[in-house]
């Protein structure tokens, strides 16, 4: 949970950077992988990292959702990686002008039940490293580069 404005943004920043690392990985050709068949794809998986913080903003009361534009599904893979960048911008952007620590502890309603905004702020952080963790199994799959995001990967330590 975050009791700081300052702390939150210092981990959100640290985390897109290694999301952007690994949605910048991706190639068009292969958005469709899949672990098998039915399963998410690397373009599913792409886009709902880039979209689903204007999920979580909204809830905390931040207006995320002019980053995204009015695409409604992703087209390619620069377009995942440019709505990632506006998007993390926005938020802390919003997070910066709208929220205080104090807010940051209130008790709000959520889809969860009572939380704070600060406990829906990690989980944030929280839904985007599980997501990315699954796209760097997909990633490595499909034969494209995996960067290291909390260390150096097998190719970069062969490398």
């Amino acid at each position: 949970m975050y009791r700081t404005v300052n702390d939150f943004i210092t981990d959100w920043s640290v985390a897109a950077e290694g999301t952007l690392r690994v949605l910048q990985s991706l190639s068009d050709e292969k958005l469709d992988q899949a672990i098998v068949e039915g399963h998410s794809t690397l373009g599913w998986l792409g886009w709902h990292l880039a979209t689903s913080p204007a999920f979580f903003a909204g809830l905390v009361g931040l207006d995320v959702n002019s980053a995204i534009g009015d695409k409604k599904e992703q087209a390619n893979a620069t377009d995942i990686v440019e709505t990632y960048k506006r998007v993390v911008e926005k938020v802390k952007h919003e997070a910066e002008a709208n929220l205080t620590d104090e807010k940051l502890v209130e008790k709000i309603e959520s889809f969860a039940g009572e939380t704070t905004r600060g406990s829906l702020l990690r989980g944030l952080l929280d839904h985007q490293t599980h997501h990315r963790g699954q796209m760097t199994v997909l990633l490595r799959q499909a034969g494209l580069p995996v960067p290291g995001v909390m260390g150096p990967t097998k190719e970069e330590q062969q490398g």
